[in-house]
């Protein structure tokens, strides 16, 4: 069966939807919080980009539901679709718990994820755009990048942890910022199912 060619719909919507990703990566990175109002600009926007990607979503459910044969198996196409979808539902969940905790300022830790899954977000998009135009066997260079990403999320974890209860004495604090790092690391997961999704595509169709 013939791969996502550039002019496809399914193609076209998992570009956009990656492309969606990469802008809210972006901006979430480089948003300047300064205090507490600001918390609010940041979660309100990055829920834009959600509902965003959620409007793809469904449209790329109603062309799967509408469509008699696709490039590639539906059952793949919809689970790359959601992984997808589950980096940026991250990505909006973790800005609304910096306005719901009311936390002004990133940490080196939180930068450092952040600037990750960044990353993430841009290999992403360059591994869809491959798919698009049936360059599978390339599409591996950027999944193993994603992974390295995700890896060195796992030791920022570990470390952002053992900093946080050797310096933070006010327990409520060590909560919040726990939670943040922690699904900060998720993101990162998240974009390693990705990854994984989009090798078992290849796999499926070299």
């Amino acid at each position: 069966m013939a791969l996502i060619g550039k002019k496809d719909k399914f193609s076209i919507l998992l570009g956009n939807i990656s492309s969606n990703i990469v802008t809210a990566a972006n901006y979430y990175a480089d948003f300047k919080i300064t205090n507490v109002s600001d918390l609010k600009i940041f979660s309100d926007k990055m829920k834009e980009y959600e509902t965003k990607g959620d409007t793809l979503v469904h449209d790329m459910i109603l062309e799967l539901n509408q469509a008699f044969i696709t490039p590639i198996e539906r059952e793949d196409l919809l689970a790359l679709t959601m992984t997808l979808d589950d980096v940026l539902d991250g990505l909006e969940h973790n800005a609304a718990l910096f306005e719901m905790y009311s936390i002004t300022s990133a940490d080196d830790y939180m930068i450092k994820f952040v600037e990750a899954i960044r990353n993430c977000a841009i290999e992403i998009e360059k591994a869809i755009n491959l798919l698009s135009t049936r360059k599978l066997k390339d599409i591996r260079e950027h999944a193993i990048r994603i992974k390295d990403q995700e890896s060195m999320c796992d030791g920022v974890l570990r470390q952002s942890i053992k900093n946080l209860f050797a310096t933070e004495k006010d327990p409520i604090q060590i909560i919040k910022v726990k939670e943040i790092y922690e699904n900060l690391e998720e993101i990162a997961d998240d974009c390693q199912n990705v990854a994984n999704t989009l090798e078992t595509i290849v796999m499926k169709n070299a």
